[in-house]
């Protein structure tokens, strides 16, 4: 079980430990912090905050690289009005570890207890957002819990799906029930939306359908024709931000 568990987590992170910025480099605003896991794993958070919002949004990234590629869109999510958090993940960035499926749970977990224990969100007024495997994390943390609301970038439904449908056969038994975001989905009781990119070819657009389609709670979803995985937020920036900003606005009054 080790085993299938190791070759799993090799396939689906890719975590940089070597393109990092020092506090002096980051932009005007934004701090960095570092919470101590259950397990005892100092993983790297960025903060942006905002005066005048009681309301925090939390951003778990993809599995390339690490949260200082995702500043831009921190600072573009902080302009819908909001004070946001960048996750770092272990093995990431200035993180420690090593990243596995149960490694990024805990490190989500770490992040929400600093957003309400340290910086004094309460659950209701925390948005979280979650892009590519970042779902899992996303989805994981959100379950049963009555947050804000729920942001879904290209989610995959699960491991064993993924593999499957990129090609590899048999070791897609090896997944087992890794990151089974189609179960915990049914658990979300926030407002939901849900953004998915037509040609996309790392998680297809139909398992973003059938993660929506599974979610029992008020949700909207948002179809970007033409779009992949990775050129979201720039080739096709006009169709992705704008139902962004939108929902978080929407939901962010008292």
């Amino acid at each position: 079980m080790y085993g299938c568990k190791f070759i799993i987590n090799q396939m689906a992170f890719y975590p940089d430990k070597t393109n990092v910025l020092s506090k002096k480099s980051l932009p005007p605003d934004i701090k960095e912090f570092f919470v101590d896991t259950e397990d005892h794993i100092k993983v790297q958070g960025l903060y942006l905050p905002l005066a005048n919002s009681n309301k925090v949004l939390i951003y778990f990234h993809g599995n390339a690289g690490n949260i200082y590629d995702r500043i831009p869109d921190l600072i573009q999510l902080q302009k819908s009005g909001v004070n946001v958090i960048g996750s770092g993940y272990r093995g990431y960035g200035k993180s420690e570890g090593s990243p596995s499926e149960e490694g990024i749970y805990r490190d989500a977990n770490a992040i929400f207890k600093y957003a309400t224990e340290e910086l004094g969100f309460s659950e209701n007024n925390i948005i979280i957002f979650g892009r590519s495997i970042g779902t899992a994390a996303a989805l994981n943390i959100s379950s049963n819990r009555n947050i804000r609301s729920l942001i879904l970038i290209t989610p995959l439904t699960s491991g064993k799906a993924h593999t499957k449908a990129i090609g590899l056969g048999i070791l897609s038994s090896l997944a087992g029930d890794s990151f089974d975001n189609l179960s915990k989905i049914k658990h979300i009781k926030a407002p939901l939306l849900v953004i998915h990119g037509t040609r996309d070819r790392v998680i297809s657009f139909s398992m973003g359908k059938e993660v929506f389609n599974a979610a029992q709670t008020e949700k909207r979803f948002v179809k970007i024709e033409g779009a992949g995985h990775n050129n979201l937020q720039s080739t096709y920036g006009a169709a992705y931000w704008p139902p962004i900003i939108d929902f978080i606005n929407e939901y962010s009054g008292e």
